[in-house]
């Protein structure tokens, strides 16, 4: 374990934000790590627990799982962390979790929120560990290599290079596979890449890891779309398994008059879209379209995505920014019973971008249990504004209420209302049928979507955090490496 009985003279003291003045000016990472000696202090505070539900990843009544999905050894690497053996925790970690510099940015900590610790005291600091041991790592020679494979081994085209691509192709090509990743974009990392802003997952962390699985003889296709017949049947045809793992991008978009005509003018903007074009314009050197600059902003959702939008706009000048959520205020925090170990809390927060954007307004800009009823268009057919009603939940399900119809200006409305599930296209051009939902439909209890084609990650589930996307990929690796012979 940690140090016995830290955690009753040692306070939890995890990572700062840089402060919001600052870090607006700029697209460079949001926080400020610990330094190794003070992350060892925190790590002391771990109590090594006989039933540790930090790494257990299973439901307990919650909208999502509480503790790691991948089942990391945590309360091991956090003793090592402790006990300053640095690399013993890094190939700890690597037992499980194949992209740790990725989750230990951009993961909620579904670990903490399970931490026994927790329970009675402010939970383990063990996202911030997580990201120290990563950071040691890659600062002393990066990840373990391991051997390319045999000429003769097989082959699998993996499409897609987002977290759970990324996963799948490491794992397979760990286990002796010559694997090929096929991405449509013009640069590899899906979400990672161009769904995530800079400031919070910063691009050269992308990068790198490209660059090392490259070293490592796993290529990349890129500007290669799958969904092109062409495409899709080489794959087949050249690949001993083929690994569908292309996310959910489908947007789901709004019921409210005038949103088509909204979307067609430029002035609705699907929130990833959004994110795409600002990392795209920041990594090329260019001015984004759309920008935020000068202009009052909506955006429409409360969750991570909308959250960065907001931190987006808030960079590139907007000249106000709000945010709409359909549901209602979440508790707060410190609200008895609002928090019920070890369910994941669903309270208010208030992240970086709300945070920034609270800064901008001068006050709380978010609006809750809000209904957009219509976008509204000017003479000449841009945006000028949406109207909007409130909803009483008071009787379990939304009703408007009535007089409180109003406009709120907007010359930029991002849409941030999740994922209606994986794009069509490229299932049908691999033959994968699918359910009504639009998911694939797999042979029971597996990843096989038909014949040597298997899908993981969000395209398999619906859309979900990065670290389920990545342990799911695990998963499915394991089932094409038993296939293969690996």
């Amino acid at each position: 374990m940690g140090k016995p009985g830290a955690y009753l003279t040692v306070g939890r003291r995890a990572h700062a934000l840089r402060p919001v003045a600052e870090r607006t000016r700029d697209y460079a990472e949001l926080h400020e790590q610990l330094s190794p000696e003070l992350q060892r202090v925190q790590a002391s505070r771990c109590m090594m627990c006989g039933v540790a539900f930090c790494q257990a990843g299973i439901g307990f009544g919650g909208a999502r799982p509480s503790g790691c999905p991948l089942h990391n050894l945590i309360p091991e690497w956090n003793h090592l962390v402790f006990r300053g053996l640095w690399r013993e925790a890094a190939e700890r970690l690597a037992l499980t979790s194949p992209l740790p510099e990725f989750t230990s940015r951009v993961c909620p900590a579904l670990c903490e929120a399970a931490c026994n610790l927790g329970c009675h005291d402010e939970p383990e600091t063990i996202h911030d560990n997580e990201r120290a041991i990563s950071d040691w790592e890659w600062a002393h020679g990066g990840p373990r290599r391991f051997a390319p494979a045999a000429p003769d081994a097989p082959r699998v085209a993996v499409v897609g290079s987002g977290p759970a691509g990324l996963a799948a192709a490491w794992e397979l090509a760990r286990c002796g596979a010559h694997v090929t990743v096929v991405e449509r974009a013009d640069r590899a990392g899906g979400l990672l890449m161009y769904g995530i802003p800079n400031m919070k997952l910063p691009k050269d962390v992308v990068e790198r890891r490209v660059r090392l699985m490259e070293e490592l003889g796993i290529e990349f296709r890129l500007g290669t779309d799958a969904a092109e017949k062409d495409v899709a049947s080489s794959l087949i045809a050249d690949s001993d398994a083929v690994v569908v793992a292309a996310g959910a991008r489908r947007p789901r978009g709004l019921s409210a008059a005038g949103f088509e005509a909204g979307l067609a003018s430029g002035g609705v903007v699907y929130a990833v879209d959004y994110l795409t074009a600002s990392t795209r314009a920041l990594l090329d050197g260019g001015e984004p379209a759309p920008s935020a600059e000068g202009l009052d902003v909506v955006v429409i959702g409360g969750g991570d995505t909308g959250n960065d939008c907001l931190g987006t706009a808030v960079r590139q000048g907007a000249r106000s920014v709000r945010q709409l959520e359909f549901l209602p205020r979440p508790a707060d925090p410190a609200a008895p019973g609002a928090v019920r170990w070890p369910e994941w809390p669903s309270v208010c927060k208030t992240d970086y971008g709300q945070e920034e954007a609270i800064a901008l307004m001068g006050g709380e800009m978010r609006l809750w249990a809000a209904d957009t009823r219509e976008v509204l268009l000017d003479a000449v057919g841009a945006v000028r504004g949406i109207a909007v009603v409130d909803v009483d939940w008071s009787g379990g399900s939304p009703a408007p209420v009535e007089g409180s119809e109003r406009e709120i200006p907007a010359q930029l409305v991002l849409v941030a209302c999740g994922f209606a599930g994986p794009e069509r296209d490229v299932l049908d051009a691999l033959g994968v049928a699918t359910s009504e939902r639009g998911l694939p439909l797999c042979e029971p209890g597996t990843h096989r979507a038909g014949g040597r084609v298997f899908v993981a990650g969000d395209v398999r589930t619906g859309s979900s955090l990065v670290v389920s996307a990545i342990a799911d990929a695990m998963a499915c690796a394991g089932e094409v490496a038993a296939e293969l012979g690996l």
